[in-house]
Parts: C-alpha cells; structure tokens; sequence
C-alpha cells in the first residue's frame, strides 16, 4: 500500500512538475469524462483513472495557488502542496452528495494549503505582516497595525529642537572651546 502510494506520488509529482514547467496544463476533464474516471476509480480501483483526474485539475491547483504566492520559490511549493490537496480530493471525493468535484477538489486544495501555513507558523518559520490578528482571519487589523516601527513624532521634534539649542550654546563658546567639542 505505501509503496503504491509513494509511486502513485512521484508520478504525480514529475507530471506536476513537467506541466508546470511546459507552461500548459492538460484541459479540464468534460462532465461525463470526469464521472467515468471517478466510477472507474471507486469501483475499480483504476490507478490510471485516479492519476487523469489529478492531471487535469492541475489547472485548479495553479489558479487556486496564485493568491498564496509571493515569490517563485513559493510558486514551487504551494504546487506540491496544493497537488497533495487535489490527491486527497480524488481520494475521498463522494459523487453521491451532488457537489461539483471541482468545488470540493478547490476546498481541499486550499485546506491543504492552510495547514501547511499553519505548521510554518506554528513552528515559527515564517510570520507575515499582512496576517489577520483574529483567529478567524476576518479582522482587518492586521499584525503590520500593531508593531511599532520606531519613530516618533515627538521624540523627532524633541531632538530637534535640543540639537537647535545645542548649536546655539556653541556659538556663545570661543572658537577654540567650541573646536574642542565638535
């Protein structure tokens, strides 16, 4: 079983990876094809079936990532990571329950996703200045709104207002004394 798996995903991942670097992602599956491979791989465990349908919703994973990434390098990952979503899509997807396999595989991508930023921050790898400060993620005060940045009106002007004074004491002072201190 862990061995088909773990065969199942390095196919998945060459072809994500090879899809991904062509530029071009296989059409979506129509409505008919899409429910045949799904029956195909319930009943009969069908691995060809089950690898078609992650293929062509590779297209879902890439649009779905594109609000996530910032960088290349995240583009790479989230891919991965958003692949292993659409695969546990494939795996648990119920055609019974009258829900789209597109709406549910997007659920679980984005899922997938989540939990991956969840475990980066929990262990402290990344913090964002953009994150929503509620658990909820629907505050619009964001961790950048709370940080103190350093500056301070008042402090500036108090500074400036003593290097003022200080500028006009040394020119009471005698031109050597004065040179001694600066």
């Amino acid at each position: 079983m862990l061995l088909e798996l773990f065969h199942s995903l390095s196919n998945i991942f060459y072809m994500a990876l090879h899809v991904v670097n062509s530029g071009s992602f296989p059409k979506p599956l129509s409505a008919e094809e899409e429910r045949e491979c799904l029956e195909a791989f319930r009943k009969q465990g069908d691995i060809t079936a089950r690898n078609r349908l992650v293929e062509h919703n590779l297209r879902l994973v890439a649009h779905i990532i594109k609000k996530y990434y910032s960088s290349v390098r995240d583009q790479d990952d989230l891919i991965s990571i958003g692949t292993i979503g659409l695969m546990k899509a494939v795996d648990t997807f119920d055609a019974t329950r009258k829900a789209r396999f597109s709406t549910y595989a997007s659920r679980c991508i984005e899922n997938e996703i989540r939990m991956q930023f969840r475990r980066e921050r929990k262990s402290g790898q990344t913090v964002s200045l953009q994150e929503s400060l509620e658990a909820d993620g629907d505050s619009a005060l964001t961790l950048a709104d709370v940080i103190q940045d350093g500056f301070c009106m008042e402090d500036s002007c108090e500074r400036q207002e003593d290097v003022r004074r200080l500028r006009q004491l040394l020119d009471t002072l005698p031109a050597r004394e004065r040179q001694i201190l600066l």
